[in-house]
């Protein structure tokens, strides 16, 4: 495996072939795998002799807490049990850098709590930087302190949390008052709610409260989640057009 195109630091340093990189950084994804010649304690044991800050008390809390059984192989796991154990991994590494991409793939809803909420109190006694990328936005974003949107393999938008919850509003009104009210507004979304009815997602820059309450709007906020949906949307409207007949 060799480097392709670009150019990228980590530390200050280039990752590519760079031990001190290995040793202070880890990525977890839903397609990691170890050696099935190890049973789990033992690859446990494994990343206490290679990560220099690795918490193994924490591990086997975390191990016994999720019910694995130290013989297991993890090749053997179910695809939600393999999640738990990475993230197991992952968070016990301790490393500066933690990068966990889709991290909860086949974990039921109370896993996927518990490990969100063992991310961010592990986060606040030992705080590092730590990546997620996840399409599931609405389950982490009390997690977040920055967003950055990716469409098409380019930074799209990279912003703090809080700019992305103020980003945009929802608009809920008659559909020939509001499209003439949007003729010069940034419009992320619209679809039609009803008959004589559409519902638009416009930025959020000086808008009026007062005035889109005169007009007769309903005022709805957006979510980071549907946000990022909307933006990076390739289709327009929405999933009910399909049915409206021309």
């Amino acid at each position: 495996m060799s480097e392709t195109t670009g150019h990228a630091e980590v530390f200050t340093e280039r990752p590519y072939n760079n031990l001190t990189v290995s040793a202070n950084s880890i990525f977890i994804d839903d397609q990691m795998e170890f050696s099935e010649t190890l049973t789990l304690i033992e690859i446990l044991e494994e990343g206490e002799r290679f990560y220099e800050n690795w918490d193994m008390n924490f591990a086997k809390r975390l191990f016994t807490y999720f019910s694995f059984d130290e013989r297991q192989i993890h090749k053997n796991l179910s695809k939600g049990k393999k999640s738990t154990f990475n993230v197991i991994f992952g968070l016990a590494t301790r490393c500066a850098l933690t990068m966990f991409d889709e991290p909860t793939t086949g974990m039921d809803a109370a896993v996927r709590k518990d490990f969100y909420r063992a991310l961010l109190r592990d986060y606040l006694a030992y705080p590092r930087t730590m990546i997620i990328s996840s399409h599931h936005l609405d389950e982490i974003e009390d997690l977040l302190e920055d967003v950055l949107l990716i469409d098409q393999g380019k930074k799209f938008l990279h912003l703090p949390i809080e700019e992305v919850q103020e980003y945009a509003l929802g608009l809920t009104g008659k559909t020939a008052v509001i499209k003439q009210w949007v003729a010069n507004k940034e419009v992320i979304f619209i679809r039609q709610a009803g008959e004589e009815q559409s519902y638009v997602v416009v930025r959020n820059d000086y808008i009026s409260i007062e005035q889109v309450k005169k007009l007769g709007f309903e005022i709805s906020t957006v979510n980071p989640s549907d946000l990022c949906v909307y933006l990076t949307s390739q289709t327009t409207g929405g999933i009910d057009d399909v049915f409206i007949e021309i």
